[in-house]
């Protein structure tokens, strides 16, 4: 059983950065895609971006693209989502979200992923 952990969530003004990291346990990590996704209150859970387990292959949600950024550190379990340009429609729970495969590819859809974290709250104030 994959174990995830969030961290990096919290408070911050708009326009504002932060980044949410995702450490994993377990092993070959590198051929798992993994993702972050984001639900706010009332809505449903969304894509934010994916990767593939190489990371070569990136996806982005339009309303994310050019101020979001997804990586990862294979020799670390470790994915990352750098968030830039904050604004207050960005406020949810952020999950971080893995497969058992995907080497080369990513998923963009919430019902392929096999395991996922417990979220982390991030508030982006006006």
């Amino acid at each position: 059983q994959v174990q995830l952990v969030e961290s990096g969530g919290g408070l911050v003004q708009a326009g504002g950065s932060m980044r949410l990291s995702c450490a994993a346990s377990g092993r070959t990590f590198s051929s798992r895609a993994m993702g972050w996704f984001r639900q706010a209150p009332g809505k449903e859970r969304d894509v934010v971006a994916a990767i593939s387990g190489s990371g070569v292959s990136t996806f982005y949600a339009d309303s994310v693209k050019g101020r979001f950024a997804i990586s990862r550190d294979n020799a670390k379990n470790t994915v990352y989502l750098q968030m830039n340009s904050l604004k207050p429609e960005d406020t949810a729970v952020y999950y971080c979200a893995g497969k058992y495969s995907g080497g080369r590819s990513y998923s963009s859809n919430k019902f392929d992923y096999d395991y996922w974290g417990q979220g982390t709250q991030v508030t982006v104030s006006s």
